[in-house]
């Protein structure tokens, strides 16, 4: 069975995986809470043959459905969650709420995980044809943005006896993806203080509030003292209430560390949680900290992610209409000036042979075209948990463009276009190549052995442990 066998039959399966997604856009929901979005998953993947474990490491919305046997072991990540917050009218070009405060697909999880459902079934149709041993698993992987569910699973040792694993991700650009991403300890700080009334008896109270500000404003001078590349974030989770007349007896902060490497996310969080002890002994109050989750930077395997670009090769440039185009500019229309300029930088440095017309033209398009050159460097931007599971097995990924040119993740505009034909188009891409890919390494132990080595010659003996302590359980 060639390569053109199998596109074609996904192709002809396309709008069963089309619906799905769709109707995950329709109920976004956040976190481990994906009831709705998972079932979309199931029905697709009980119409294919797949065994399907539910609830695999304490998520009740997390799954691994296989089929085959025998080794090697290919696996496949895919997502389903939402953002918060980002609910958006889908196919309208300015920003508007379907619900206001609702939820919304603006990191195009619809798409991934049908993606990476359209690769399993292609793994599985090539499986079935050839009766070849092998075994292809899919992860349905929820809690994504802020939850770290596959960190929860690589807890759980569920990427243990994989050979490889592969993965993609919507973006406004096609490439595979070479360079590494951040470390990320998402940490809730508490405070306990007593209540009293501001202006009669401020005396006898102790505030929560100060005790938070205080510790914002150490991690504010800790910014100087640390690394360039690291990051943190916070935001108020309780304030105390809303009057300003009492003493707050209470307050939370919800933080995000991030550094380049899991080790440097680890130190300057021993240094905020200092700060956070600080502030406490400042305001003579009590505090707490709890791990929400955590991740490990991201470990682009070169030898699967080069034959993910060879793959992707075979199907790109992708063709789109020129309703499609007509599309995508209205979206292309919102994107600052600034932005524009950046995109013809980048393009330029990733295409030094084209003249100054050629980028131009490249810049302006409103769904970007080409295939970029793959390069295994370039600034770790951005968490993903999918760093873990590169930890313990040799890892690839891409990037397909089937969002609005120079439009970023996590934007009204990317949610707008989740169901639209470009959108579509895009996931089908990304899971064909996935399947390609799998089948390679599957009738190719030599290249499985290859990453398997450069996976041990970048660990140096290092192992995974996860960052996720023991006893902290997955929360909706």
């Amino acid at each position: 069975m060639d390569k053109s066998t199998i596109v074609a039959l996904l192709e002809a399966k396309k709008q069963k995986f089309i619906e799905a997604s769709d109707h995950i856009w329709e109920t976004p929901e956040l976190r481990f809470a994906t009831d709705k979005s998972v079932e979309q998953h199931y029905n697709v993947l009980a119409s294919e043959g797949f065994h399907i474990e539910k609830g695999v490491a304490n998520m009740k919305n997390a799954y691994v459905a296989s089929y085959g046997s025998g080794k090697p072991v290919i696996g496949i990540l895919g997502e389903y969650d939402a953002l918060s917050n980002l609910s958006q009218v889908a196919d309208f070009a300015e920003e508007k709420a379907v619900e206001v405060g609702g939820n919304g697909h603006a990191c195009g999880h619809n798409l991934l995980g049908m993606g990476a459902v359209a690769g399993a079934v292609g793994v599985k149709e090539y499986l079935e044809a050839t009766g070849q041993s092998g075994t292809i698993k899919l992860y349905g992987c929820p809690a994504e943005e802020g939850g770290c569910g596959k960190s929860y699973m690589a807890r759980a040792g569920l990427f243990d006896d994989l050979d490889t694993a592969l993965s993609w991700h919507p973006l406004d650009k096609t490439a595979a993806w070479g360079s590494s991403s951040l470390a990320v300890y998402h940490v809730d700080y508490q405070f306990k203080g007593t209540a009293a009334h501001a202006a009669g008896a401020p005396e006898h109270g102790r505030s929560a509030l100060d005790a938070a500000e205080l510790m914002n404003i150490g991690v504010q001078y800790l910014r100087e003292h640390i690394i360039d590349e690291a990051r943190i974030h916070y935001a108020y989770k309780d304030t105390g209430g809303g009057s300003p007349n009492v003493v707050q007896a209470s307050s939370a902060l919800f933080y995000y560390i991030r550094a380049p490497k899991i080790e440097q996310a680890k130190e300057i969080f021993d240094r905020v949680n200092r700060i956070a002890e600080g502030a406490a002994l400042m305001t003579d109050t009590t505090y707490s900290i709890h791990i929400d989750s955590a991740c490990y930077n991201y470990i682009p395997n070169k030898t699967v992610t080069t034959n993910l670009q060879e793959n992707l090769s075979l199907l790109t440039p992708l063709s789109f209409t020129d309703e499609e185009y007509a599309y995508e500019q209205q979206y292309f229309d919102t994107v600052p000036a600034q932005v524009k300029e950046g995109l013809a930088e980048g393009l330029r440095t990733a295409f030094p042979d084209l003249d100054n017309d050629q980028i131009a033209n490249l810049a302006n398009e409103p769904i970007s075209s080409p295939l970029y050159p793959l390069t295994f460097s370039g600034k770790a931007i951005g968490s993903t948990d999918v760093g873990d599971v590169s930890w313990i097995v040799p890892t690839g990924q891409v990037f397909v463009a089937c969002e609005p040119h120079g439009t970023p993740p996590h934007s009204w505009q990317w949610v707008a276009n989740g169901k639209s034909s470009v959108a579509h188009k895009g996931f089908m891409t990304a899971g064909k190549a996935m399947a390609l890919s799998a089948i390679d390494l599957i009738n190719s132990p030599e290249l499985i052995e290859q990453a398997k080595q450069e996976h041990e010659d970048y660990l140096q003996g290092r192992s995974y442990v996860c960052a996720i302590p023991d006893d902290v359980v997955p929360e909706e």
